[in-house]
């Protein structure tokens, strides 16, 4: 088995996870405003007011509706326990249909017309950036879990904190679980394709480089426009055509699907396909690319898994599972970037006992140790998370399951893919 083989990767791969884990409530939802409901507890109480722009349309809405469980899961949770601060908890949510220059507007319009005690971040890098630069103009904390891109954190901004897993980071696992392969096995060649976007393209290169330097030689790399949303079959056949031995995709959910269609479409099955973004989605995942079947053997990067034995993450899955159904498998990363999202400003509003922002930002920026269902969570001066882990993941038989490194992995890696 490959467990054999990887050992030697463990010191590599510590030292880099040691440089690079809210919620809504919306029973019924509209495109515009939704709000909590709130507890026996806490009613008759002035409600602390969490502003937020979330995709609910558009080409992130399915990661936009997973955000909003989340949220939703978070604050149905605390209006339960009765309330932050003895107050209930209310969402005000606005769809930005996927669209920075709407996310912007959104933040605005929460903060000077709703007049929101708080902020919480939206989905996707490409929206945190213009959003944190409003949140920041009125002196608001923006904690975010799904918004790690290197270039919301060289803004110059105070206001921003990312719970989740630095993006920069995010494909280094498995950069070192192929290199930690013996030579015999190690793949020779790769492709890359990813899309233009600051989440994405960022982690696609540093594990090129990675790659690269570890004698993985590169026959094809592409980097497409971000507003591409129907033909991606040009950039799949120059990849089949090119026939590498592993594949790393930038992608979300809609082109990550696009493009593992096509190759099961023409028959093409590198021994490694990994994507930054996608196959973390649980049973939306599943469902887009046609079954199990097409599922198997593809590997994405993240910050969390179900059976995590982190802080308050088994009454989270719980919970989840009693509103939502399903299994813990199909639960859909984005749930819990956007949950540690509020139990980070929950413990940082109780400490400071207040709804400050600028006392907030100046808590969050102690030094201080959140607990979350990702992880441990420690922000550096740019507000990101010194002490989130990198893990792989990959589909196995219609199983999600945490493959690397050893010491989380609940079973071997499959390689090469089936």
């Amino acid at each position: 088995m490959l467990v054999h083989y990887i050992s030697q990767a463990r010191k590599i791969l510590l030292l880099v996870c040691l440089i690079s884990i809210i919620s809504a409530g919306l029973s019924a939802c509209t495109q515009a405003n939704s709000t909590t409901t709130t507890t026996s507890s806490s009613q008759g109480q002035n409600p602390i007011k969490i502003g937020i722009s979330l995709s609910l349309t558009g080409d992130f809405n399915t990661d936009g509706q997973s955000t909003r469980q989340g949220y939703q899961l978070w604050a149905d949770t605390i209006n339960a326990q009765g309330g932050l601060l003895g107050r209930p908890v209310q969402l005000v949510i606005l769809d930005d249909k996927s669209d920075p220059d709407q996310a912007a507007k959104n933040y605005e319009t929460l903060i000077s017309t709703d007049h929101v005690d708080l902020v919480f971040g939206p989905f996707s890098t490409l929206l945190t950036k213009p959003s944190a630069v409003v949140a920041n103009k009125h002196n608001y904390a923006m904690v975010e879990g799904e918004g790690g891109g290197p270039s919301v954190f060289t803004q110059g901004l105070h206001n921003v904190f990312d719970v989740s897993l630095p993006v920069t980071n995010n494909l280094s696992t498995f950069a070192l679980f192929i290199l930690s392969l013996p030579q015999s096995l190690r793949p020779k060649t790769a492709a890359y394709v990813t899309e233009d976007d600051p989440f994405t393209q960022p982690q696609v290169d540093v594990a090129r480089t990675l790659l690269e330097k570890g004698g993985v030689q590169t026959v094809y790399y592409h980097v497409y426009p971000a507003d591409t949303t129907k033909n991606y079959t040009p950039f799949a056949d120059a990849i089949i055509q090119a026939h590498p031995d592993i594949v790393v995709m930038g992608t979300l959910l809609p082109d990550a699907t696009a493009l593992i269609t096509r190759f099961h479409q023409q028959h093409y099955n590198p021994k490694a396909l990994i994507a930054t973004a996608g196959p973390d989605l649980g049973s939306a995942f599943v469902k887009a690319v046609g079954g199990t079947a097409a599922a198997e053997g593809v590997f994405v990067p993240n910050g969390w898994y179900p059976e995590s034995n982190t802080f308050q993450n088994s009454e989270m899955v719980n919970d989840y599972i009693a509103r939502y159904g399903g299994t813990a498998d199909t639960i859909n990363a984005d749930v819990a970037e956007a949950y540690s999202v509020g139990q980070v400003v929950q413990q940082a509003v109780t400490k400071i006992n207040s709804l400050n922002n600028v006392a907030l930002m100046k808590e969050l920026h102690s030094g201080v140790t959140f607990g979350t269902v990702q992880g441990s969570a420690q922000f550096d001066a740019t507000g990101q998370n010194t002490l989130a882990l990198a893990y792989l993941f990959q589909w196995q038989h219609g199983q999600f399951l945490s493959v690397y490194p050893n010491s989380v992995a609940a079973q071997n890696p499959e390689f090469p893919k089936e």
